[in-house]
């Protein structure tokens, strides 16, 4: 039992119901608080297994449940919240999460609501009381496509803005948002990174000052709360944000946005594994809204489904700023010494001499990432089935899947040989090289390392954008979204790092994250150059990323993926299992599969059990169970039914993990 939005939110009711974040799918009952102001939609600290929990109070009733004495039924402690936090609408996505991605309802509320224990004052974003009209003129396409967006009499709610990188696809973005404004309805606009989140936070502000909100993990969880509860009381009507973003409790929700749609961050890594994209059609499906994703590299789920008409793909092919696409040229490593080849240098000096900048991208931190010698020993982590990477400034050889850390051994522990070390280059040995060869040139590198700190990224963007660094040297947070006018030349240090991976996206990753980056050169000037650095330059996703034929990339994986019979064309939920005794993981995956597959539909089928290609992470043993079917429907139903008889019985220090839709099968 809840309220609907509008009621009293107080309650005579002596009985709440309470769920936990906890992986137990019920929920719990307690007697009133002292005070009397519980009511459904607030947060309560109440008594959970001999310690006081955070609860979320989702019911209420007059009389206790028949199968729980009386005597039994402890008192909410306290109230956390003074107004509710969530209302009916917000409990009914909360189910759905919880039932689609198989989590419990308690897990669901605590990923969409801010942790935050009170609402203090947080400044809002800078800008004026009104919305003020964009000075740009739109091109023709972006007027075509504005206009198919908010047509009052469209035939389709799911649009796809598919336009080259600077080709005013964010401008399109807003006049969209105005457009639902205009109309009383609210907006959210989802970005996958925290520097795109900066970005478009400030354009947003600007434009529609304090009507705008943001949320992000970069507050803290108190101005989390104070922006939700802002938005909540109609405050904020535009949202932006990365993945968590889409649960904003926005009112009268008429447009959702998702930029850059095909990023893997969209993509919740723990429970409950939800994708933004997903929410945010179940939320315009439920509220008539509409959805609007953008990207110079659609994923590939999303390209079939324009291909089939299913979204409605809106055009841009130019430039607007004054620049054209850069000239891409890939530069094999396989006779280069160091990490940089003559080409990239020879660009680098040349773009400097014009007084220009360099954006240099490599998707690996460190110095080096691979400790081997010719006897055959490799350093792995004592914890993970993964190597080690060294990290020359703390000399330091570090697991990013647990972070354990020792001292790189001075000779091979296996034979004491001394020509054992490490080989392979991160962006801390780019870095080195860089500031090695170009002493004059002012270098920055951005990286999880290197941004620890509150408001460091942003900090380090703006100097960029402000022409105090010649090189910015980054991970994947340069690559995506970022609008740097100084730009000429962008160098991909390793385009292959992704390739290797056993994963049937690895190309489709590689080759958008190529194309993307290559994106961030000559956007004001038609010079911009790109050099991609690999070894693998006959690889179809390197030599269509450096063509930018997108077109023929898709056309080659879609047939490939239909062939092999993986998304799109099939969908896929996947169970792991995770044990410190890699006998019980084995024995619990076995019995998961034979309770499984007798279930599945005609349609489907299942790939193993089998060990994970990380068969251990944190000392846990990993197997895993992957169920592919044609349609979600009966694959979802057959999962939920094995689900349901494995825990019956199971091993309890096995723990299960499932992934709906998952996008890494690592």
């Amino acid at each position: 039992m809840g309220y609907k939005s509008g009621d009293s939110p107080v309650s005579n009711s002596p009985y709440f119901e309470l769920v936990f974040n906890i992986p137990l799918d019920r929920t719990f009952s307690y007697r009133v608080d002292e005070k009397g102001d519980a009511a459904v939609g607030k947060r309560a600290m109440a008594s959970f297994g001999g310690r006081d929990c955070l609860g979320y109070i989702v019911g209420q009733r007059d009389s206790p449940p028949p199968d729980v004495p009386e005597a039994s039924i402890k008192t909410i402690r306290r109230l956390v919240d003074k107004e509710p936090v969530f209302d009916e609408r917000d409990l009914e996505l909360a189910k759905w999460i919880a039932g689609y991605y198989f989590c419990a309802l308690g897990e669901a509320l605590a990923a969409m609501i801010p942790s935050g224990k009170r609402a203090g004052d947080y400044p809002t974003l800078s800008g004026g009381e009104e919305i003020t009209s964009s000075p740009l003129a739109l091109s023709d396409e972006q007027q075509c496509a504005l206009q198919a967006i908010v047509a009052p009499d469209a035939h389709t709610a799911l649009f796809y803005l598919y336009g080259i990188t600077g080709s005013g696809k964010t401008e399109v973005f807003l006049r969209a948002a105005e457009a639902m404004l205009r109309e009383g309805k609210s907006v959210i606009y989802l970005v996958p990174e925290i520097s795109l989140t900066h970005q478009t936070a400030e354009a947003i502000g600007k434009r529609f000052g304090t009507q705008a909100a943001t949320i992000h993990s970069g507050l803290s969880p108190a101005a989390r709360l104070t922006e939700w509860m802002r938005i909540r009381r109609g405050d904020a009507a535009i949202v932006v944000g990365p993945r968590s973003a889409v649960f904003a409790p926005v009112k009268n929700l008429g447009l959702v946005i998702i930029d850059e749609e095909q990023d893997g961050s969209y993509k919740s890594g723990s429970t409950p594994r939800y994708h933004a994209r997903q929410t945010a059609m179940k939320r315009c499906a439920s509220s008539g809204a509409r959805l609007v994703m953008g990207s110079a590299t659609p994923s590939a789920e999303a390209w079939k489904l324009m291909r089939d008409g299913v979204i409605r793909r809106l055009d841009l092919t130019r430039r607007l700023s004054g620049g054209n696409l850069p000239e891409i040229f890939p530069v094999s490593l396989e006779r280069c010494d160091g990490c940089l080849s003559p080409e990239l240098k020879e660009e680098i000096l040349i773009t400097s001499q014009m007084k220009r900048q360099t954006i240099l991208f490599l998707n690996r931190r460190g110095f080096a990432y691979f400790y081997h010698c010719s006897c055959g020993y490799e350093l792995t982590c004592k914890h993970c089935s993964v190597s080690l990477t060294w990290y020359k400034s703390r000399n330091r050889a570090v697991c990013h899947y647990c972070g354990y850390s020792a001292p790189p051994p001075a000779s091979c522990p296996q034979c004491g040989s001394l020509e054992a070390g490490f080989s392979g280059f991160g962006t801390e040995m780019i870095e080195e090289e860089l500031r090695r060869t170009f002493p004059n040139l002012r270098v920055l590198r951005i990286d999880a390392d290197t941004t620890e700190k509150k408001g460091s990224l942003k900090e380090a963007l703006d100097l960029f954008r402000a022409g105090e660094i010649d090189i910015l040297l980054g991970t994947q947070m340069v690559a995506k979204g970022l609008n740097f006018p100084g730009v000429r030349l962008v160098g991909v240090v390793f385009a292959d790092t992704g390739l290797h991976l056993p994963d049937f996206r690895a190309a489709e990753r590689t080759f958008s994250l190529v194309v993307q980056v290559a994106g961030r050169s000559g956007r004001y000037f038609p010079d911009g150059k790109v050099i991609v650095q690999t070894l693998r330059p006959r690889d179809p996703a390197i030599a269509k990323s450096c063509a930018l034929d997108v077109e023929g990339f898709f056309d080659a994986e879609l047939t490939q993926r239909q062939a092999l019979s993986f998304p799109p064309y099939t969908r896929l939920i996947r169970f792991t299992l995770r044990c410190r005794d890699d006998q019980r993981a084995q024995k619990a995956a076995a019995r998961l599969a034979s309770i499984a597959l007798p279930l599945l539909p005609p349609d489907a089928d299942a790939l193993g059990p089998a060990e994970c290609p990380l068969q251990i992470i944190a000392s846990q043993h990993r197997r895993h169970l992957i169920l592919r079917g044609k349609t979600m429907a009966t694959l979802h139903a057959a999962a939920a039914a094995a689900i349901t008889r494995y825990e019956k019985g199971r091993d309890t220090r096995v723990y299960l993990e499932v992934d709906v839709d998952p996008v890494s099968l690592l």
